[in-house]
């Protein structure tokens, strides 16, 4: 055989070696998912987004994705803080986390399926209950309960009223502390005029246990941070098919899943953050 024709017919078993190889680290990829149950990555004590108990919003979501996909619900428990995906995701231990925040880096994201929007919570009777900006002159001199770190603390700062506020921790073990639950009643309390909150905690938790509160969304900041953001569900790195398929059960269900967020109690915004999205159930 000639010396050319060695050199070919080498390089041809190599590049169907290689394409063998390639198509069996795919198959290994998606045998990682679980055709047998859907393996939700969860806190077992996020309250009003997951529970052990499973009487969360999050766990209502997972329920519909089960049931869409013909699949039972199975539950790998962890407190959401650090160390979260490492341990449940990354550990193959379970297939999906129902909420996470697009643009991740430790996840791949699939399309969003909701926006939403940092808070304000006020009593309804308060005087406070007109505010629609962290700009208004109406708060300041006044207590602002703010979990540390989170983006609105840039814009109390920026507004002079950081130096009075009350700051909760954000990274916990909510098994043992839960911070939002803790800002709501000191606001009962009277021990904070306002509490500023992530929307998808506070306003479910408000429409839960705290009638006499009113939310409002802060679609009004114009300087960066910004308030919004875009919620995904979250899959390992490289599971292209199985975020396809999630991104298909999104889209086809965007309506059911919209009423089951709003039910909740959690406030929809525009894909900008610039308005409130009034949907009827």
């Amino acid at each position: 055989m000639p010396a050319w024709a060695e050199k070919y017919q080498r390089l041809v078993v190599t590049l169907l070696l290689g394409f063998c190889l390639a198509g069996s680290a795919g198959a290994q990829t998606s045998d990682l998912v679980s055709s047998k149950a859907l393996r939700v990555c969860a806190d077992p004590a996020n309250y009003p987004m997951s529970t052990r108990d499973e009487d969360g919003y999050e766990n209502k979501l997972a329920e519909l994705v089960g049931a869409k996909l013909e699949l039972p619900v199975q539950y790998t428990w962890f407190p959401m803080a650090t160390g979260f995906v490492r341990n449940t995701l990354n550990a193959k231990r379970c297939d999906l986390i129902i909420g996470y925040a697009q643009g991740h880096e430790l996840v791949l994201n699939t399309n969003h399926y909701f926006t939403s929007v940092y808070t304000i919570i006020v009593p309804q009777d308060s005087d406070l209950a007109d505010v629609k900006s962290l700009a208004d002159p109406a708060l300041k001199g006044r207590k602002l309960g703010i979990i540390a770190g989170t983006p609105p603390s840039a814009h109390l700062a920026r507004h002079g009223l950081i130096a009075k506020a009350k700051a909760y921790n954000l990274v916990v073990d909510r098994r043992v502390e839960n911070p939002a639950i803790d800002m709501l009643d000191d606001l009962s309390a009277g021990e904070i005029d306002a509490a500023v909150l992530w929307g998808p905690l506070g306003g479910p938790l408000v429409k839960s246990s705290y009638p006499g509160f009113k939310v409002i969304p802060l679609i009004s900041e114009q300087s960066p941070p910004r308030l919004f953001f875009r919620i995904t569900m979250g899959v390992r790195l490289g599971e292209k098919v199985w975020q396809r398929n999630l991104n298909s059960l999104i889209r086809r269900n965007q309506d059911e899943i919209n009423s089951l967020l709003v039910d909740a109690g959690v406030p929809l915004v525009t894909d900008l953050g610039t308005e409130v999205l009034e949907i009827s159930n």
